[in-house]
């Protein structure tokens, strides 16, 4: 069962890689690897708590899909398990009209129809005005910030990064 964790290990590493290589070139440096292991370490409770996210984000899809089972035509349905495909951070941008369009096939009239209908049954949350109207899945999301620990182990910052 240890294998979410080891692909969120994984993940965040991919997302933190510049620090990663420039952990690595330091511990290379010298034969002090305290830095190292203290970095790592960081990035490890950064994996637990991004494993956790998904967990959470999985619980909600779960409840999300229940609520709005038999509610759905067959187009709303194919867009709406796409977004959730993209996991908790979602469509870079927003769900887009053209976007829904492209993933349905769906004429305008009936795009604006669908989405109008999602947001009503509270399973899209609208942002936005005309052109620059996004659609989000109505999950909350959970960030996971940074960690990062100093040499002593003691943590130094958790920030928001982006």
């Amino acid at each position: 069962m240890s294998r979410p964790t080891l692909t969120s290990l994984a993940a965040t590493i991919l997302i933190r890689r510049k620090g990663y290589y420039q952990a690595l070139e330091e511990a290379n440096k010298n034969n002090e690897i305290t830095e190292w292991l203290s970095w790592f370490a960081g990035i490890a409770l950064e994996a637990q708590a991004r494993t956790e996210a998904r967990v959470e984000f999985l619980v909600d899809t779960a409840k999300l899909l229940d609520r709005l089972r038999g509610r759905l035509n067959a187009r709303q349905e194919k867009a709406l398990l796409r977004m959730l495909h993209e996991g908790p951070d979602g469509f870079r941008g927003g769900l887009s009209a053209g976007k829904y369009a492209t993933i349905t096939g769906a004429s305008p009239a009936t795009t604006t129809r669908d989405l109008a209908d999602l947001v009503a049954k509270d399973a899209l949350v609208r942002t936005g005005e005309r052109r620059h109207t996004r659609y989000a899945i109505a999950i909350p999301l959970r960030p996971v910030l940074p960690v990062t620990l100093a040499k002593t182990g003691d943590l130094v910052s958790e920030t928001k990064t982006d």
